[in-house]
């Protein structure tokens, strides 16, 4: 869906903002740009939608080179959610959600239609918010409007530039979860910039690492912990690692290291099939009990002290054979 080939750009003193990057992005992918402030991430995300020219390399969307593409017809099929969400005052919520649907000639039944779905999925009371204007709304609400609008016309490609970097924490967590569960998202190719490692591993299918405007790896979470291509790679993860592992470390991968004991009783929650050895851990904390995990039509009881046997053997086996891999 999304192609970057050998893409180069300096600017006006002549300093390199981004060199020789490449990368592809499957349909249906989110692939994170992570990395400190002024390693080249948010200049190359400028690059796919044509707000930045490069100086060189060729970028594609959906098999086209943008540069192929009239610049207004690419950015109505592309998504664009901003840190300080964009959003226009003088507008109410629903026109600024339905500003690109508007562009499309839209009628304003569908418009509307959409708008209320969206503003729903995204915790935006309707009947509360919908004729009210930004000034009036708190920053998660905003970012809420903002991510509304960038969905609006279901674009194929969603881009999006420290999109919860404004929010204060518990904000943020807020609506990254609400993020991570919209339905949209599930067939859109996703690129988002961010320097906040936490959301990288949560939201990213895999990261693109930068400093200094190039590459240093691109992979899956476990890949870049437990397979770095360099130095920077292990000590940019360093402080968190322990963290980042668990969450990077999905119930699947450790499944034939869990207890193998299934039970028959009716539980009132299962572990999602995507659950993180963290989100386990978590939910173990909330419920103040064992959590019940799903596979092979098998209902598997998991304490603390079996997964943390688990995940150990598995770093453990990962170590030895020297790359990341699904035990089974």
């Amino acid at each position: 869906m999304i192609k970057l080939e050998r893409v180069n750009k300096s600017f006006q003193n002549g300093k390199p903002a981004v060199s020789d990057v490449s990368f592809e992005v499957n349909t249906g992918e989110t692939l994170v740009l992570l990395g400190t402030s002024g390693s080249g991430k948010t200049t190359t995300l400028r690059m796919i939608n044509r707000l930045i020219a490069p100086d060189s390399g060729k970028i594609y969307v959906n098999g086209e080179a943008v540069t192929a593409q009239e610049t207004t017809s690419l950015r109505r099929n592309i998504g664009y959610v901003l840190q300080d969400n964009g959003l226009f005052p003088h507008y109410t919520v629903a026109e600024n959600i339905g500003i690109v649907p508007s562009l499309l000639k839209w009628d304003k039944k569908r418009i509307e239609e959409r708008t209320r779905t969206l503003m729903e999925k995204l915790h935006l009371p309707a009947d509360e918010y919908y004729d009210a204007y930004p000034q009036q709304l708190s920053g998660g609400q905003q970012q809420r409007v903002g991510l509304a609008r960038a969905l609006a016309a279901d674009p194929p490609v969603l881009l999006m530039d420290e999109p919860f970097g404004a929010l204060d924490p518990v904000t943020r967590a807020s609506v990254r979860n609400e993020f991570r569960s919209l339905d949209e998202i599930s067939n859109k190719t996703v690129i988002m910039v961010t320097h906040d490692v936490q959301e990288a591993f949560q939201l990213g299918d895999r990261i693109c690492l930068m400093d200094k405007g190039t590459i240093q790896q691109t992979g899956t979470p476990a890949e870049l912990l437990f397979s770095p291509a360099n130095e920077f790679v292990t000590q940019f993860f360093r402080e968190q690692r322990l963290l980042l592992e668990l969450n990077a470390v999905k119930l699947s991968d450790i499944r034939t290291l869990l207890p193998t004991d299934h039970v028959t009783e009716k539980v009132s929650f299962i572990l999602p099939e995507d659950a993180s050895c963290w989100d386990a851990l978590e939910q173990m904390t909330t419920l103040s009990a064992p959590v019940y995990y799903s596979f092979d039509d098998k209902l598997i009881r998991i304490d603390s002290a079996a997964l943390m046997q688990a995940f150990t053997q598995y770093k453990q086996t990962i170590s030895s054979n020297g790359r990341s891999t699904r035990l089974s």
